[in-house]
């Protein structure tokens, strides 16, 4: 027998009898199983079924088709980190003080006005995550991939960790071997990360088929580094481009991505699951800026314009939804935290202390939420990537800021000048026009809510000057970017 395929059998051995020796704990039989397909760095229109031209997403798109679709569907930070600690607590930022990857300055300090404030790196072990709530009223609960919070997930809430630590990404990449990478130790000589965590999710499910379960299946793709099978690359390099995305290896991690989705969708009709599984997909931020493009959304990962917010995000709930429907109600991966809890028939003890809202009303019954504001908090630095895309400002991805949105409207404070932005998304979805000048009684309501919003959360603002700081060094590269900008 070939390496590879031993190496396989043997980890497909070990991780099944790690999942078949899982504590037993007593749950009713009909309740639901999750599958929360959560993926790392995929714009709002990288999928068929959000407008991409060149990239191939058929199982996801069936999905969708199958589903609610969200159309207004955000991640509560722009950048890994942050955002996931939104999901797993239910809260924005200000509550669990995660507010970058790392605490350190990201970018020159030369360019940058103000001491950032650094928060913290890992989330807070007295923080009761959904999966740990979930996992107490009897549910077998599994994290494959990413986790970004903290060394080891099985504090928070899961019986069983493959793949995820401290890591952002990939710490040699998608093919072997992957150090340090719990339940990754035997692998094959050609594996490819995205299907080894494919693999061990269909493990999991089949372990658990006859108890309720919540797998958070959380895919390194399509973070850097951009590495694909070749069959793959080859073939998008063969395939004419499009007008809005073009990007060979782009493409060829996200066909991956739906290959492992079309064998999860395979696997639960084969086990007679599908009725019994809610499925949730959806990713942690904007696409990767030189990689994707997020048109016609201004900005991408890690910056506070629409394109580094939005995200592709559907529920497809199996008799319950009816399937092909989509709403414009702005959602955020905060309100998941009280949607699982009452899929699963979960009790919180105090709802209050969560900033997201359940979702089950408008996907059972149809009914439309209460209008809400939607914030986002970002009192730190962002570097800029090294090809200068269009934006506010080439320097940074982002600045200190705060955003809100409620309703149509949007409104970006500034903290380093107090400049303010407000867009209307319903007719510039692209936020070309700052309406602040035209709408200002607008501006100071939605700017008044922001404020009190930040006292109600206790956000720290940044307003210490920066010692390192270099006006003119700053002006000086910035007109030399914009010089290289207007030749290119």
């Amino acid at each position: 027998m070939h390496w590879p395929t031993i190496a396989k059998s043997l980890s497909g051995l070990v991780i099944g009898l790690a999942f078949s020796l899982l504590p037993c704990r007593a749950a009713p039989p009909d309740r639901p199983n999750i599958l929360f397909i959560y993926i790392d760095d995929m714009g709002a229109g990288d999928c068929g079924f959000t407008g991409t031209d060149f990239y191939e997403t058929p199982h996801i798109d069936r999905l969708a088709s199958d589903s609610v679709v969200f159309r207004n569907g955000y991640a509560a930070a722009a950048n890994c980190a942050p955002s996931r600690a939104c999901l797993l607590t239910g809260t924005y930022s200000p509550r669990h003080e995660i507010y970058n990857v790392g605490t350190g300055l990201r970018g020159n300090p030369k360019f940058s006005r103000l001491r950032h404030i650094p928060g913290t790196d890992t989330l807070r072990p007295e923080i009761v995550t959904w999966a740990e709530r979930i996992r107490s009223a009897g549910y077998a609960t599994g994290i494959l991939g990413k986790w970004h919070l903290s060394q080891d997930p099985l504090d928070y809430g899961f019986d069983v960790n493959i793949g995820g630590t401290h890591a952002g990404s990939p710490p040699k990449g998608y093919f072997p071997p992957h150090p340090n990478a719990p339940g990754l130790e035997v692998t094959g000589e050609e594996e490819y990360l995205t299907d080894r965590l494919t693999d061990e999710a269909v493990s999991f499910i089949e372990a658990n088929q006859t108890r309720p379960w919540l797998l958070y299946l959380s895919h390194f793709a399509v973070h850097t580094p951009l590495q694909a099978q070749q069959s793959k690359v080859a073939k998008y390099l063969e395939k004419p481009k499009g007008e809005i995305h073009d990007h060979a290896m782009m493409a060829a991690m996200i066909e991956s991505v739906d290959d492992g989705v079309g064998r999860l969708i395979a696997t639960l009709d084969r086990l007679q699951l599908t009725e019994r599984t809610i499925i949730v997909f959806s990713s942690d931020n904007g696409g990767y800026g030189p990689a994707t493009n997020m048109h016609p959304l201004k900005g991408y990962k890690g910056t506070y314009y629409e394109g580094g917010l939005r995200v592709p995000f559907f529920i497809k709930w199996p008799g319950v939804i009816l399937a092909g429907r989509t709403s414009d109600v702005p959602v955020c991966n905060i309100d998941l935290y009280p949607t699982f809890c009452e899929m699963t028939g979960v009790t919180l003890p105090d709802p209050t202390q969560l900033d997201g809202i359940s979702l089950v009303p408008l996907l059972a019954e149809d009914r439309e939420l209460p209008e809400r504001p939607l914030y986002w908090h970002f009192p730190a630095y962002l570097d800029s990537y090294s090809r200068r895309d269009e934006q506010r400002d080439p320097l940074f991805r982002a600045r200190p800021c705060s955003v809100i949105r409620l309703g149509d409207w949007k409104l970006v404070e500034y903290f380093e000048d107090g400049a303010i932005e407000l867009f209307n998304l319903r007719d510039d979805i692209g936020e070309a026009h700052n309406q602040v000048n035209e709408r200002p009684a607008l501006a100071r309501e939605l700017h008044q809510k922001l404020i009190a919003w930040r006292v109600a959360t206790s956000a720290p603002v940044p307003t210490e000057p920066n010692p390192r700081y270099r006006r003119q060094a700053e002006a000086k590269e910035i007109a030399r970017l914009s010089g290289r900008l207007q030749q290119d």
